[in-house]
């Protein structure tokens, strides 16, 4: 029996495999994902995949990954531990992988929209940015 354990809200849940046998959750999530895909194409919807709520046997989220392979745009975010953020080769098909401080993943996502909310400046960032820097450019106007 396998078994990974996923943080939610605080809690530790389980995905519990009962045997060796694949759960066969592979190409219906995949289909998930293509319909993930037309909702954003024809609404503007975005949709969230937690893959570690899923149950999974053993090598299926490779199998997932493997399939969506890798697009052009990768970020790592650094803020309350190391943040992966993957296009796939599909545009709009993003992996986004939150590991702990020994690097062990602790969530992985698969989101399909244009951008992933996590890379979004968040509005009092912006904020506080265009005040800084408006205070930097009032302060030296003279040696820029």
């Amino acid at each position: 029996m396998s078994e990974v354990a996923t943080p939610v809200s605080g809690e530790i849940k389980f995905n519990i495999q009962v045997s060796d046998e694949l759960t066969q959750n592979v190409k219906p999530l995949l289909h998930e994902i293509k319909h993930a895909l037309e909702s954003l194409i024809e609404n503007g919807d975005t949709s969230i995949i937690d893959l570690r709520s899923i149950p999974l046997a053993p090598g299926e989220e490779d199998r997932i990954l493997d399939t969506l392979g890798k697009g052009e745009v990768q970020a790592k975010l650094e803020s309350l531990g190391l943040s992966e953020i993957i296009e796939t080769q599909y545009a709009g098909v993003w992996v986004v992988t939150h590991y702990n401080d020994d690097g062990n993943i602790i969530s992985r996502f698969i989101e399909v929209t244009t951008m992933p909310s996590i890379l979004s400046s968040q509005t009092e960032d912006v904020m506080a940015a265009y005040s800084s820097l408006t205070l930097d450019l009032d302060e030296n106007q003279e040696t820029i």
